[in-house]
C-alpha cells in the first residue's frame, strides 16, 4: 500500500529535522560583555556565551586565532558560560565569536562581540582624550534632534560614542579634519527619554581600531517636557489664557453695569 500523502510530509519533516541535527545546525548564541564591550586598561571584564538549554559546553573564540581562546562548561541554568578576563591589555582586544556544543557538533558562531580597551597608561599612543560637547544643549524634550560633538587637536581617524549602561555596542563615526581639528557629529532623531543618561566618546587609529583613547569627560543628557522651549511655549500658553480671562472678567463687568445702566 502506497504512503498517503501527510505520511509523506510528516517523513520529510522528521528526516529534514534529523538531517539538521546530524549536520551541526543549531541557533547562533548570544554574545556579551559585563559590565561592557569598552573595557579601561587593567580591568577585568567577563564575557558570557548563552546557548539553548542542556548544551554541554562553550568555546570562546578571538579572531586572528587558530585554536579557540578557552572552554568552559555550562553554569547553572545550564545554557551559558562565562569567560573571565582579570587584567585586560592590548592583546586582549579584538572581535570575539562564542559556540555551543550539543550532541555530536559545535553551533555556528556568535554575531562577533567587539572588546575595546581604553588606555589608561600615561605614556600611551592615545592618552589625550577627546572632548564632548552637545548642541543644542544637555536638556532636549522628546521628538527633538540633539548632536553629540566629539573633538581633539591630535591625529583621529575614528570617534566612538559609549553611553552608560548600554546594551549595544558603542557607535563608531569616522573623523573629519576640521581646521585642523579632527572632529565626528553623532546626531539623535528623534529623541526619545531612552536617548537619556550619561555619554563619553573615545578616539582610535585606523592602525589598531581596537584600542581607544581615554574617555571624554562624561556628558549627561537630560530628556524631559521642561525644557527652555517648552518652557516658552508653555509661558505663552499661560499668557494667553491669562488675557483671555482678563477680557472675560471685562466683558462681564460690562454687561453688569449696562444693566445696572438699564434699571436706573
Amino acid at each position: 500500500m502506497a504512503p498517503t500523502l501527510p505520511a509523506l510530509l510528516c517523513l520529510g519533516l522528521s528526516v529534514g529535522l534529523r538531517t539538521q541535527v546530524q549536520a551541526g545546525i543549531h541557533p547562533k548564541p548570544n554574545i556579551w560583555a559585563e559590565p561592557g564591550s569598552v573595557v579601561p586598561w587593567g580591568s577585568p571584564v567577563t564575557i558570557w556565551c548563552q546557548g539553548p538549554p542542556n548544551a554541554k559546553s562553550f568555546s570562546l573564540n578571538k579572531e586572528g586565532t587558530s585554536a579557540p581562546w578557552n572552554t568552559q562548561p555550562p553554569v547553572e541554568p545550564w545554557d551559558k558560560a562565562n569567560f573571565s578576563i582579570l587584567n585586560v591589555t592590548e592583546q586582549e582586544a579584538g572581535r570575539y565569536h562564542c559556540s555551543h556544543f550539543i550532541g555530536v557538533n559545535w553551533s555556528e558562531p556568535s554575531e562577533p562581540l567587539e572588546l575595546l580597551v581604553a588606555e589608561q597608561k600615561p605614556a600611551g599612543r592615545l592618552r589625550d582624550r577627546p572632548c564632548l560637547s552637545v548642541w543644542p544643549g544637555p536638556s532636549v524634550g522628546p521628538g527633538e534632534t540633539v548632536t553629540l560633538l566629539c573633538q581633539s587637536g591630535n591625529r583621529t581617524d575614528t570617534f566612538l560614542l559609549s553611553k552608560e549602561g548600554a546594551a549595544h555596542r558603542p557607535l563608531r563615526l569616522r573623523s573629519r579634519d576640521q581646521d585642523g581639528w579632527y572632529q565626528a557629529e553623532f546626531s539623535l532623531s528623534p529623541v526619545t527619554a531612552a536617548h537619556g543618561g550619561t555619554y563619553r566618546c573615545y578616539r582610535s587609529l585606523s592602525t589598531d581600531p581596537y584600542l581607544l583613547s581615554q574617555p571624554s569627560e562624561p556628558l549627561a543628557l537630560a530628556v524631559s517636557d521642561y525644557t527652555v522651549p517648552n518652557l516658552i511655549r508653555m509661558g505663552l500658553a499661560a499668557s494667553v489664557l491669562l488675557l483671555l480671562g482678563i477680557l472675560l472678567c471685562q466683558a462681564w463687568h460690562d454687561r453688569g453695569g449696562a444693566r445696572d445702566v438699564a434699571r436706573s
